[in-house]
């Protein structure tokens, strides 16, 4: 270790050196340069939804576009009803294999059009919407799970065949995303539009994932589509997707539901209703149809989300956390040593943390603490907080870094905020400087409180945390991260980790928390960017175990999202939940089941979705082998309900997070507490067996207005809600 730790250091004096000499973000020249947007395109006025009530409970405008689209035409550009164009705009139709856009400006707003786009010597236009005309194009799928393109040489020759299926692949551009639909056909159906001989009449909608945050059309590629469908398309089922439904783009779920919601006409104009639409996808992709089930009707009949969340929105309340924290152990705290071990940390942060994982970007560490003034040291543990969300804060919460930047000219770079929050401004509002608002809250917030109550801390490093954690500065004060990249982008040095220039700094012993707005939560609620349980539709929520791995998609979201339907409608039987072992996927056995139910619910219209629900669907739990470990009721009973421990809990434990561990409910669902005296909160025992008097003091200091009451309701939920 010693050797290792001089031969860092030495490294890291020439980093450090060099590394104070460089540009906050350099970026080194790359292809993207000659496709750059270079001129942001002037503001369009867009209908917004009149919000005044939750989403649910609001009916849609009608739909002024003639669908379906024609072969060699493009889709609408403004969407229906999710408010002002966002611009700039990045076309990904490239990137996509479909080629270049549609020209709709010759006044270099958006990207540049070539006449040759190989030779990229003659711009001939620009395109801001980045419209594509539609088009057809077949692919061949095997039962092996090999995906062929057909040439027309291919399509002239292709017979049917028992060990491959013919697909027919559409692609074009809707709300300026792009748009697949993709039909089994048979051979005598090619170059027949309407053909749907092979389709089972069954319909998968299909979303996708990521951390998004705005100003980019996104990649679709027909190849990803089928690959990740494949044994749908084995059996008969068409699918649809677009890149507006991949948060990999966005998390603004009212253009989410819009784009969802015509890409479904389009379909349905083209091929009639089918028996049923099901959703499919992971992380992002499946609180996505958490939220657009909860919000709509007429899009999807029943979900099957994967490694899923309730929603992004109250994930980065904890989120955000990550960061703060990362600090606080590495340059923050009065005596290091103590947070040395990584089980100690997790009792703050919840998510798991274990001692001797390597972390991927433990180099930084040194740089860091040597530029700070520390004695360098590597880290011996990792945790989901960095092992999981690593940069994330950076990526959605400042609105001065934005890893988008490569597509966008320096000019462009300079005018716009990125953030999580600027992609949401139409929902959300802005402050006077444009800034988006922000939901983001920690004002109260007492970390570390159960393990405080555990003895799991003592006193002093309870009171040393929440005196100096502090939070994150308002976004206009808020600079780019020092980032040097003279080995590329896939090495990184990172000489501001963890954002550390944009935390509130200890002035006197105590570093400033921040104050979230309460319209902009209250809109997120409206909204229908905060998953509140108003949902009836059968779901199927389905993970791997990956808390070993310290991967991201913790266990405890299914049951974040489970808590909230049982608070909205008293019981959650039309919500099962699947854990299995990362060796066995049993998504295949969710779409038996699932389809099960949904033709249960169409043959007995007057059964309500728990009265159709299969007899044999259950919570279960699988082995690596694809057992059924158990099933049944309360096999996931634990913590997060306040009962014994369920057999699948004891197969599969969860952990929590850092609003769980400063006392907060395991819905995840508030953004801002109600707040309570330090001297009422030792009255009323918050503290457990731990002796506060010395130090109530100093608790009023760190929190002058008081300490979260956890017992009331969330300050930024609107009342009728």
């Amino acid at each position: 270790m010693l050797k290792k730790l001089l031969l860092y250091s030495v490294s890291i004096i020439f980093i450090v050196i060099v590394g104070k000499l460089s540009i906050h973000f350099f970026i080194p020249a790359e292809s993207y340069a000659f496709r750059q947007v270079k001129k942001i395109a002037p503001k369009v006025d867009n209908q917004l939804l009149l919000i005044n009530k939750h989403i649910s409970l609001i009916v849609r405008p009608t739909e002024y576009f003639n669908f379906p689209i024609k072969i060699g035409q493009h889709g609408p550009v403004k969407s229906l009803y999710s408010g002002d164009i966002q611009y700039p705009f990045y076309c990904m139709t490239v990137d996509s294999g479909l080629g270049q856009p549609l020209v709709d400006n010759q006044s270099a707003y958006g990207v540049p059009v070539y006449s040759d786009f190989l030779q990229q010597k003659k711009i001939i236009g620009y395109s801001k919407d980045c419209s594509l005309a539609t088009k057809v194009q077949y692919y061949s799928l095997y039962h092996s799970g090999k995906i062929i393109k057909l040439t027309p040489s291919d399509l002239t020759a292709y017979v049917n065949n028992t060990d491959r299926t013919l697909l027919r692949v559409e692609q074009g551009t809707i709300n300026r995303f792009i748009y697949t639909v993709v039909m089994p056909i048979s051979a005598d159906e090619i170059g027949r539009r309407l053909a749907q001989s092979k389709w089972n009449k069954r319909l998968v909608f299909q979303f996708n994932g990521g951390s998004g945050i705005g100003f980019r059309q996104g990649k679709q590629k027909a190849k990803r589509v089928i690959a990740r469908q494949k044994q749908q398309l084995l059996d008969g089922y068409a699918v649809i997707s677009s890149s507006g439904n991949k948060t990999s783009y966005t998390y603004n779920m009212l253009l989410a539901e819009d784009t969802a919601r015509r890409v479904k006409k389009h379909f349905v104009s083209l091929y009639g209703k089918p028996l049923y639409t099901v959703g499919i996808g992971g992380s992002g992709g499946g609180l996505a149809q958490y939220l657009i089930a909860q919000n709509s009707t007429g899009i999807l009949d029943g979900l099957i989300p994967l490694y899923s969340y309730p929603d992004m929105i109250t994930q980065t309340t904890y989120a955000l956390d990550c960061d703060l924290l990362n600090n606080y152990f590495t340059f923050r705290t009065q005596n290091n040593t103590q947070w040395l071990d990584w089980h100690k940390r997790q009792t703050v942060e919840g998510m798991n943390a274990l001692n001797n994982f390597p972390q991927r970007a433990g180099y930084l560490q040194p740089v860091n603490q040597i530029m700070s003034g520390f004695v360098p040291s590597l880290p011996d543990g990792n945790s989901e907080c960095i092992n999981g969300y690593f940069g994330l804060s950076s990526f959605i919460n400042n609105p001065k870094q934005g890893f988008l930047r490569d597509l966008f000219h320096p000019d462009v770079v300079k005018q716009v905020k990125w953030s999580f929050w600027q992609d949401l401004v139409n929902v959300l509002g802005q402050d006077k400087q444009g800034f988006g608002l922000s939901t983001w809250d920690n004002v109260g917030v007492q970390y570390g409180l159960l393990a405080l109550q555990e003895n799991s801390i003592t006193i002093d490093e309870f009171v040393d945390l929440n005196s100096k954690i502090g939070s994150w500065k308002p976004q206009i004060e808020m600079e780019a991260e020092h980032i040097w990249l003279p080995l590329g982008r896939k090495i990184p040095l990172w000489l501001s980790l963890w954002g550390s220039q944009n935390i509130t700094p200890i002035i006197e012993g105590i570093a400033n928390r921040h104050e979230g707005s309460i319209n902009a939560m209250q809109a997120a609620y409206r909204a229908g960017q905060v998953f509140i349980g108003k949902i009836t539709l059968p779901v199927i929520d389905v993970r791997h175990y990956l808390e070993e791995d310290l991967d991201m998609h913790h266990v405890s979201a299914s049951f974040f999202s489970r808590l909230r339907i049982i608070e909205q409608h008293g019981h959650s039987d039309n919500h099962v939940i699947w854990i299995s072992n990362k060796n066995y996927n049993p998504a295949v056995l969710a779409f038996k089941m699932m389809d099960e139910w949904l033709l249960a619910l169409r043959s007995n219209p007057s059964f309500s979705t728990v009265e159709a629900k299969p007899k044999s669907l259950f919570d279960q739990c699988f082995s690596a082998k694809g057992e059924v470990l158990f099933k049944g009721k309360g096999i996931w009973d634990g913590q997060w309900n306040n009962k014994s421990e369920g057999e699948c809990q004891k197969v599969y434990p969860m952990f929590s997070t850092s609003r769980i561990q400063a006392g907060s409910t395991w819905s995840g669902d508030m953004f801002k507490c109600q707040l309570m005296s330090v001297n009422q909160a030792m009255k009323q025992g918050l503290y457990g067996s731990v002796n506060m008097g010395l130090y109530q003091q100093k608790l009023e200091k760190i929190f002058p207005n008081g300490v979260c009451d956890y017992n009331q309701i969330d300050q930024g939920r609107p009342s009728d809600l």
